[in-house]
């Protein structure tokens, strides 16, 4: 298999890889009824300003399921609606103690779940490719692939 081929196949396979790692963590931490959806909502409402719109946009689907997802967060006591100082339609949403120590718990995991990779490539070697990974993918919104 050439270079362009196996590089798709292998940072999908991580990803996966990786996704299924944290999230079994994560449930071994106490948070068992949480699933990955959920992490990725997480990711966007602890940036802070979010609305259920900005969440469906984030995670790439509609707005009627992002508000299904959010529904289920508050009836779970993860996610807290407030009102929204320039919009009376819109709600602000805001994790709730739970919902962050949720994300403290998918923090912990994701440095576990990368700690074997960090000492078989070195602690150099490591960091050179999340740069080079970093050039190739800055930033953006972390998707769920539903």
């Amino acid at each position: 298999m050439d270079d362009a081929l196996a590089f798709p196949a292998l940072v999908l396979a991580l990803s996966g890889q990786l996704v299924q790692e944290i999230h079994t963590r994560v449930s071994q931490q106490g948070f068992e009824e949480l699933r990955p959806a959920h992490g990725f909502a997480f990711a966007r409402i602890s940036q802070g300003n979010a609305t259920t719109a900005d969440l469906a946009e984030h995670l790439g689907v509609t707005k009627q399921a992002a508000a299904q997802l959010i529904e289920e967060l508050v009836r779970k006591g993860y996610v807290v609606r407030h009102p929204h100082p320039l919009d009376a339609r819109a709600r602000l949403l805001g994790l709730t103690e739970a919902g962050w120590a949720a994300t403290r718990a998918a923090d912990r995991a994701a440095r576990a779940a990368v700690a074997p990779w960090k000492e078989a490539l070195g602690e150099s070697r490591f960091s050179e490719l999340v740069a080079d990974l970093t050039r190739l993918a800055p930033p953006g919104p972390i998707r769920p692939t539903w």
